[in-house]
């Protein structure tokens, strides 16, 4: 082998080894950066129905309508979750799976996950779409403020609070918000869901 034959060789491995570290540093790269106006600038770790406890980046992705909520509540949150299943009706199959629901509590001191799963189970609610968590205490007022809801905490243990239904894009920016809750939807806001979604 001449002289030229072994640099086009050796240029030839050093080419493929650039190329083979450049991949593997383009592997190591972290995730795009949030936009500066997504709700998931919040560091915010919420333990869901099934135990799990992670930060609410991990929602990231996909579209989805976020509330906050109480187990409790026997009155303004069953129309809340109402108000997400009303929604999801009026959406193509395909546009159901591409969109996720997420209702936070503002009652973590009894909002464990058990309490969690017990509202999954009786509003009949898909699992694989919806997700019920709770943040840790001092979170709840962080969260509250993040997503333009009011709430406050009444002697009984019970709260008062505003019943927004908010949609977020898949990089938590609020899209949309309403505070129409119950079987018949806000048409408007379905026409933006239906927007954001596509197909």
């Amino acid at each position: 082998m001449n002289q030229d034959s072994i640099k086009q060789l050796l240029r030839g491995i050093a080419a493929t080894a650039l190329l083979g570290f450049a991949t593997i540093a383009g592997a190591a790269q972290p995730a795009t950066a949030l936009p500066g106006d997504s709700i998931y600038q919040l560091p915010l770790p919420l333990t869901d129905s099934q135990g799990q406890t992670r930060d609410w980046r991990a929602l990231r992705g996909k579209p989805r309508l976020v509330a906050m909520f109480y187990t409790s509540c026997q009155y303004i949150c069953p129309l809340i979750v109402e108000s997400g299943k009303a929604v999801e009706r009026q959406l193509t199959p395909a546009q159901q799976k591409r969109l996720g629901v997420v209702l936070i509590s503002m009652d973590p001191a009894r909002d464990d996950p058990a309490a969690l799963r017990k509202v999954i189970d009786q509003r009949k609610l898909d699992a694989a779409r919806w997700t019920l968590a709770s943040p840790r205490a001092d979170d709840v007022r962080a969260v509250a403020g993040v997503l333009g809801v009011r709430y406050r905490q009444l002697a009984d243990g019970g709260f008062n609070h505003s019943s927004a239904l908010i949609l977020v894009d898949a990089e938590g920016r609020i899209v949309a918000r309403t505070e129409k809750i119950g079987s018949q939807p806000d048409p408007e806001f379905v026409a933006t869901v239906r927007k954001t979604l596509g197909g």
